[in-house]
């Protein structure tokens, strides 16, 4: 494999199991290899992912935002732009569209903060571990009504979305097998809390409550018994549904779009061979995460990936913000900032159902995409910015001093990437660059030249190849 190949291959590697990488990064991670890369990503080393303390010490309302959305989704950029643990990240997003949970409803959003914490925490571990924890969480369990499920009233909600979104799909159950799972998840609720006022809001806590559990006999998916929560989670698990409709989320979310679950009980898998490879890893690893990650990322269908999936709002404000270091560590646009994947759809912490986003192309309309386009564009056109600033620096680097068009979009692709583009875009680009001649980097020029450049970066950032990514 050439150079260039290895860094391409590394940049879809760290576009797909983070948030992008800049050439510097690249170039470390070229050192120690693919597969070294990859093992260092799924390494959660005791290193501090991120300075939490410099950010509630500068943004104390990002540590308990209550009922508001903003200080929460702050909270949440400031761990993805600045962790050292980017997969970490990533997947606490993934397990977020997943298990949806809004704020809308729940109108508590530290409480979201502390779902999206036990992600981050649990996110490559055992999902077993995962669905238990999550039936436990209080924003969970108020946000599918689970505190309103009572021994002699049971309510479904729960239940429903248990079996319908987060573990087996539709198809794989019953309408008697709903009925029981709720049965079984009664007395799982919050408890009572003090009045918010005067001394504001106090937390939720989970809560069992044995004289509202049903300990009756329950009859689930095939077996009988005196069923409670944990048993359910443990029989749904037992399915070959189970593993497989994960599997399916996770090639969805890091390999290739897939249609909206609601569809999949009856449009087959894009890749069918690649969902049962990581199904059969995850139930032979007794659903522990990390193994089925580690499959995934090593496979020839995950590296031959590109131009196969949109990214989504949140990966494009993040990658760009990143890319260009821009609202890196505290900073007071960060609030404005966390609001700007809203605008493309994916209002992170407050999803619009439990159903979550809709993906792929779909995340592609003629508003959303203008706000795409003008975010990266606005940023990569900013040559004031630490990380365009660097990036030009590296595009001067010539051996003359002066450079052709086409080499001006060659080293800003490679910048920008490496990003490999179809020669379409390549001859588009070039035609453009062409419009004003060669390029030049001496110190009269150095200034114009840079604007150029930036200017170039900006049109790479609204293809379709940095939009598909």
């Amino acid at each position: 494999m050439t150079v260039t190949a290895e860094k391409e291959l590394l940049a879809h590697l760290l576009r797909r199991a983070g948030f992008g990488a800049s050439g510097e990064e690249l170039d470390i991670f070229c050192e120690i290899g693919y597969e070294g890369t990859v093992e260092k990503l799924l390494s959660l080393d005791s290193e501090e992912a991120v300075d939490e303390y410099s950010l509630l010490r500068r943004h104390p309302i990002t540590e308990v935002p209550g009922g508001a959305s903003g200080p929460g989704q702050a909270n949440w950029l400031y761990f993805m732009l600045n962790t050292r643990r980017p997969l970490q990240e990533k997947m606490a997003l993934f397990w977020h569209h997943v298990f949806a949970t809004g704020n809308a409803k729940v109108d508590n959003c530290n409480h979201l903060l502390d779902q999206i914490a036990m992600f981050r925490e649990e996110g490559m571990g055992n999902y077993r571990t995962l669905l238990v924890n999550l039936a436990r969480d209080p924003a969970m369990i108020f946000w599918l009504d689970n505190n309103e499920n009572h021994k002699n009233a049971p309510n479904e909600n729960w239940g429903r979305e248990l079996l319908e979104l987060f573990s087996l799909g539709v198809g794989n159950y019953t309408e008697t097998d709903v009925f029981e799972c709720s049965r079984a998840f009664t007395g799982w609720t919050i408890g009572a809390k003090m009045p918010r006022y005067p001394y504001g809001r106090h937390p939720w806590k989970f809560e069992f409550r044995a004289e509202d559990h049903d300990y009756t006999e329950k009859t689930f998916l095939g077996h009988t018994g005196n069923f409670d929560g944990e048993d359910i989670i443990d029989i749904i698990l037992q399915q070959e549904a189970c593993s497989k409709f994960i599997a399916r989320h996770l090639y969805n979310f890091f390999v290739e779009d897939e249609p909206q679950v609601p569809a999949w009980n009856i449009e087959p898998p894009r890749n069918p061979a690649a969902v049962d490879q990581l199904a059969k890893v995850l139930v032979e690893e007794n659903y522990e995460v990390k193994p089925v990650l580690r499959v995934l990322f090593n496979s020839d269908f995950f590296k031959e990936s590109a131009y196969k999936r949109v990214k989504s709002p949140v990966e494009v404000v993040v990658g760009t913000l990143r890319l260009v270091e821009d609202v890196l560590g505290p900073d007071p646009r960060l609030e404005a900032a966390a609001k700007e994947p809203g605008y493309m759809g994916q209002d992170i912490l407050d999803p619009p159902s439990v159903e979550g986003w809709h993906t792929g192309r779909e995340w592609i309309n003629s508003g959303a995409l203008v706000k795409r386009v003008n975010f990266v564009s606005d940023r990569l056109s900013d040559t004031n910015l630490p990380g365009v600033k660097k990036i030009i620096s590296k595009i001067a680097d010539c051996d003359d001093g002066s450079m052709s068009p086409e080499e001006l979009v060659e080293k800003c692709l490679e910048q920008m990437g490496p990003l490999p583009v179809k020669d379409k875009t390549r001859d588009e680009l070039i035609s453009h660059a062409n419009e004003q001649g060669d390029i030049t980097w001496d110190e009269k020029s150095y200034e114009q030249s840079a604007v150029r450049a930036s200017e170039m970066l900006a049109l790479i950032a609204s293809t379709r190849e940095y939009q598909f990514g």
